[in-house]
């Protein structure tokens, strides 16, 4: 019997197959289809969450290079949408302006700031209803609101109307900001203002009063107050408190229930509110309370160009009443210099907190509102000796009322 042995040769090539069919065996066993899947996925993603970390957190100095060697890189990253425009706060203002107390000059200041800082300047048309309805208070501001806010902000909004509560309706408190003045000065300007109007055109009164007649238009101030008549008594001369108060009926009261609301919501809801007597610092605490909106604004206020303009608002044939009229009309609106007082000294402190240093050049002796009521009106030369005489009247006048009253 033959006994075949085989060559070296097979006997190698034998012995590697099995090996070979030994290493796949192997590796079979261990590791399945799905679990390869799973292993590339996880590398995958491993590889991925690497990138966007290393774009977004400071990539490796390599790829830095790297990236810079091929030019802009055309990573989505690289080129997505830019980061959203960051609003200064706050971003809605209300200046809802008390009538003659400098709110033209400030809107007219409004317009150019807004079209220089780029925000958005809202004057509303309506000039003559402070008051709303309930129904209108809900109907009406608050879809008005709701408008306003589609508009890209910042906006500014200004309207002559009493204080509104927002939070009432749900809705977020918009910041609030205001002027006042001496209300005697005020009242005056504003009897006089219906009557004979501003500088700005000589006939202006004749279309804002149309329906006035002769005897009431040239009705003596003195006349007016001694003999109490419905614009020179109550409750037309409690006119600054509702703006502060609110729309509550109770706010049009004269009482020491509206001037407290009026307080509170002062001290609650407005960044600021100024005295008219002071307006460079008013423009200065603006500035420094507002900067995205009253920038440059002491500037543009003092400003040749703008005076020439701001100058058309000054009220023209503007008289100061009697020594016994100014009394009078001082005890009427004890309310309104209650809450005026309190305004002020809320402003100074406002001043001194901030460490702003008054530019008001004010005289510790002499009331606010003397002070403002000797200004004289310029009258056309032809009427130079007319105009003459009723400044010696008016300076006894002025001199007989520094006799009675110490403080505003």
């Amino acid at each position: 019997m033959k006994h075949y042995s085989s060559s070296p040769r097979q006997n190698h090539s034998r012995e590697r197959d099995s090996k070979k069919g030994l290493w796949l065996s192997t590796f079979g066993l261990r590791f399945s289809l799905r679990d390869y899947v799973f292993c590339m996925a996880t590398l995958l993603l491993f590889c991925v969450a690497s990138l966007v970390y290393q774009l977004n957190g400071g990539p490796p100095k390599v790829l830095l290079e790297i990236r810079q060697y091929l030019g802009e890189s055309t990573f989505v990253d690289d080129h997505g949408p830019p980061a959203p425009r960051v609003l200064p706060f706050p971003s809605q203002v209300i200046y809802n302006r008390v009538g003659k107390c400098g709110s033209r000059t400030v809107v007219l200041l409004l317009r150019i700031l807004a079209e220089k800082h780029q925000f958005n300047l809202v004057s509303s048309d309506i000039h003559n209803k402070t008051r709303l309805t309930k129904h209108e208070q809900v109907s009406g501001w608050v879809d008005l609101m709701r408008n306003i806010s589609t508009i890209p902000q910042p906006f500014l909004y200004t309207r002559h109307v009493h204080f509104l509560n927002f939070t009432r309706f749900r809705i977020d408190q918009p910041v609030y900001i205001n002027i006042i003045r001496d209300p005697i000065n005020r009242f005056l300007s504003n009897y006089f203002f219906r009557r004979f109007g501003d500088w700005r055109g000589e006939q202006n009164h004749l279309i804002r009063t149309p329906q006035m007649k002769d005897d009431e238009r040239y009705l003596d101030i003195n006349v007016c107050i001694m003999e109490d008549y419905p614009e020179c008594s109550n409750p037309r001369l409690f006119y600054i408190v509702p703006y502060f108060c609110g729309q509550h009926p109770q706010c049009r009261e004269p009482g020491t229930w509206a001037v407290e609301r009026a307080k509170q919501n002062v001290l609650d809801t407005f960044l600021l509110v100024g005295i008219l007597e002071e307006l460079e610092d008013v423009l200065l605490l603006l500035e420094r309370l507002l900067p995205h909106y009253f920038s440059d604004v002491l500037t543009i206020y003092k400003s040749p160009a703008f005076w020439k303009l701001g100058n058309l608002t000054g009220t023209v044939k503007k008289q100061m009443p009697s020594f016994e009229a100014l009394q009078v009309l001082y005890q009427r609106m004890k309310y309104e210099y209650d809450f005026y007082n309190f305004v002020r000294d809320q402003f100074h402190l406002t001043k001194r907190k901030i460490g702003l240093k008054s530019t008001s050049q004010n005289s510790a002796h002499e009331p606010d509102f003397l002070r403002e009521l000797a200004l004289r009106t310029h009258e056309p030369l032809e009427e130079e000796e007319e105009e003459e005489e009723g400044e010696e009247e008016e300076d006894v006048g002025q001199e007989d009322a520094n006799t009675w009253l110490v403080q505003p």
